[in-house]
């Protein structure tokens, strides 16, 4: 979906619509043996947990919900210091593989012109961009400091990862996250 909303998932919004989880491109709970779960083929997986295991929260953050806050909204649904927050950053298209225009770049840019440092210039109109660097940057802001992960190129590391910007007719992976009770 590319957004920012962030259900609450728990044992009651399950139930109201047996077999039918909340579509979101980010989700958050406090119950234990429920999974949250994101599909990624480029795009950033992100998990958030918090260090007494009293919530979770994970997000599917490509270049769209990064710049729409979707990162942000899931901390906020997770209504708890963010001192107390663990982060794990899931492979994701890498930084010299992941090419995006003159629009991308502005996203980020127009509200916070640090953002620049994320973005290496590849031709007129032509940026490569670093979600990592872009993610991490949005977690700094709103004060979590415990950042985990990071690294991989699922475009590059053709072996290892499903890529759809590689394969448009690609498979997708799955980051999954519980508590256990």
């Amino acid at each position: 979906m590319h957004g920012n909303t962030v259900p609450i998932v728990d044992r009651e919004t399950l139930g109201s619509s047996p077999g039918q989880a909340p579509v979101a491109d980010a989700a958050v709970t406090r119950e234990a043996d429920i999974v949250l779960a994101v599909r990624i083929a480029d795009c950033l997986p992100v998990l958030f947990a918090h260090r007494r295991g009293i919530a979770i929260g994970i997000a599917h953050a490509g270049w769209r919900g990064l710049a729409r806050g979707v990162l942000q909204n899931t901390l906020a649904a997770m209504n708890t210091d963010p001192a107390d927050i663990v982060v794990w950053l899931g492979p994701a298209i890498g930084p010299d593989a992941f090419e995006v225009g003159q629009d991308v770049y502005d996203a980020f840019t127009a509200a916070d012109a640090g953002a620049a440092g994320a973005f290496r210039i590849k031709g007129p109109g032509k940026w490569c961009a670093d979600l990592y660097a872009l993610a991490r940057r949005r977690l700094a802001s709103m004060g979590i400091r415990s950042v985990y992960g990071g690294g991989h190129c699922t475009y590059t590391e053709a072996a290892r990862f499903f890529s759809y910007r590689r394969e448009r007719d690609s498979g997708r992976m799955a980051a999954l996250l519980w508590m256990a009770s």
